[in-house]
């Protein structure tokens, strides 16, 4: 099987995208564009296995609400982007709604998000949930420029909050753009494709 010819993840054609979720975000302009090329990497290559042990590493930061290391990981131009999604007939073309996006937003933005979470009037999270990010399904994808890699990975996050409410699951699918810059790997662009239309958590002050 060819890669044109593998199943491409949602909101993309099949083969090598047309154009990058962020091309068509309110505040992409500024993301980079690489994208994938060719089939998956091994799962014994080494920049496999880094983009794995970053995925990983981020995971337990966000678990343990540790959002300004966090941002450490970040680019300064990263690209932080959730669509929305919706359900359409079988051969639309689209599964996201275009302009619109639950999370669309780039360092600044998210810094502002950070800094609110340590003062006291984020009541969203006062007390904090407890979060569990599960990542699986990795797969790491070269690209034209060699300090950059893209990787899928499939999450899903459990959130529980207070004494008496059911814990909350979120389940999607991300492609993140890393780059290296010469001393670790760092998170360029992040796309988010949620699995359902209809978000049923309270709400996301949360990161994933």
């Amino acid at each position: 099987m060819t890669s044109t010819q593998q199943s491409a993840p949602a909101g993309f054609r099949r083969g090598r995208p047309i154009e990058t979720h962020s091309e068509r975000a309110v505040l992409g302009g500024h993301a980079p564009r690489l994208q994938r090329m060719a089939q998956s990497l091994l799962f014994n290559d080494d920049r496999h296995l880094q983009a794995h042990k970053f995925l990983v590493d981020e995971a337990y930061l966000l678990d343990a609400q540790r959002y300004r290391e966090w941002l450490d990981l970040l680019t300064d131009d990263i690209h932080y982007l959730m669509p929305v999604r919706v359900t359409t007939a079988l051969g639309a073309g689209f599964d996201t709604s275009p302009g619109m996006a639950h999370f669309d937003e780039n360092k600044y933005s998210l810094s502002r998000r950070v800094a609110r979470f340590c003062t006291e009037h984020a009541w969203t999270e006062d007390p904090p949930s407890r979060l569990r990010h599960y990542i699986t399904n990795v797969r790491t994808f070269a690209t034209e420029v060699d300090a950059h890699v893209v990787v899928e990975s499939a999450e899903l996050l459990f959130r529980s909050r207070g004494d008496v409410n059911e814990g909350a699951l979120v389940s999607c699918g991300r492609e993140d753009l890393l780059r290296f810059n010469g001393q670790r790997w760092q998170l360029a662009r992040r796309t988010i494709l949620i699995d359902e239309s209809v978000i049923r958590m309270q709400n996301l002050a949360l990161f994933l």
